[in-house]
């Protein structure tokens, strides 16, 4: 068997197994399972809470204290430094986006460092968010809430991270720009990215994702294929509460 470019001999660029996380004392995670293959878009659902956020923190490196397994491309994260696993080709995009206000949009694009091959060019870049190539020279405190979300992505990609890890890129945001966003994801999953998406917005979910993972109180308890969602719709409106 051929296995994906960056597999894991079972076939997925990321398993988690058995994740714990802890911040300080609180213990967040309860021993996490998930799976995503080269090429899929994966959801993290449910309420707030959940420990959707923590679960891509701890990918990250990003918590207190971490146990259990993390594998990317068949490499263990378990007591790698953030900046290292970084390096290794995840790029994490919180909800808060960390735009720099002082610096214009080209600048914020320029500034993390590209850490593999296979990053996207900045031509390739405004054709992917023509928004941002009108608004080059704008700084980070004039761009609205939608166009600082397409340009934290977009800073990612130039990176030559494969698996990109978004938090709630919705939040916020006006219907008209989450199509947008959503069409964005559709697109960079066609160039071969991978993604692991935090998601609130079901509706918006179930437009971009293979599948959807459900959590609660720190736990997977659900996995559901994006083909499914009909028959599964009353499952997920009782984890969810929509």
């Amino acid at each position: 068997m051929v296995r994906a470019p960056g597999a894991d001999v079972t076939g997925e660029l990321l398993a988690v197994r058995r994740l714990e996380a802890w911040y300080g004392e609180s213990h967040v995670l309860h021993g996490v399972d998930l799976d995503i293959r080269p090429g899929e878009v994966v959801t993290l659902l449910g309420r707030n809470g959940a420990g959707k956020t923590t679960t891509l923190r701890a990918v990250m490196g990003l918590v207190g204290r971490r146990a259990g397994s993390i594998r990317y491309a068949g490499r263990e994260l378990i007591g790698v430094r953030p900046d290292v696993i970084a390096r290794a080709g995840i790029g994490y995009c919180p909800e808060e986006r960390g735009i720099f206000a002082s610096l214009d949009v080209t600048e914020n694009l320029m500034l993390p460092p590209v850490v593999r091959p296979g990053g996207l060019s900045i031509a390739e870049i405004h054709d992917l968010f023509p928004n941002l190539k009108e608004r080059a020279g704008s700084q980070g405190t004039k761009l609205s809430g939608g166009e600082q979300q397409m340009l934290a992505i977009a800073r990612i990609l130039r990176t030559g991270a494969k698996l990109l890890l978004l938090d709630e890129p919705s939040e916020g945001l006006a219907p008209v720009i989450v199509q947008q966003i959503g069409r964005m994801i559709r697109e960079i999953k066609a160039r071969g990215f991978t993604v692991l998406l935090v998601e609130q917005n079901f509706r918006f979910a179930q437009t971009v994702a293979d599948r959807h993972y459900v959590m609660e109180h720190g736990r997977i308890v659900d996995m559901v294929a994006n083909a499914e969602l009909a028959s599964s719709l009353d499952r997920l409106h009782q984890y969810l509460g929509v």
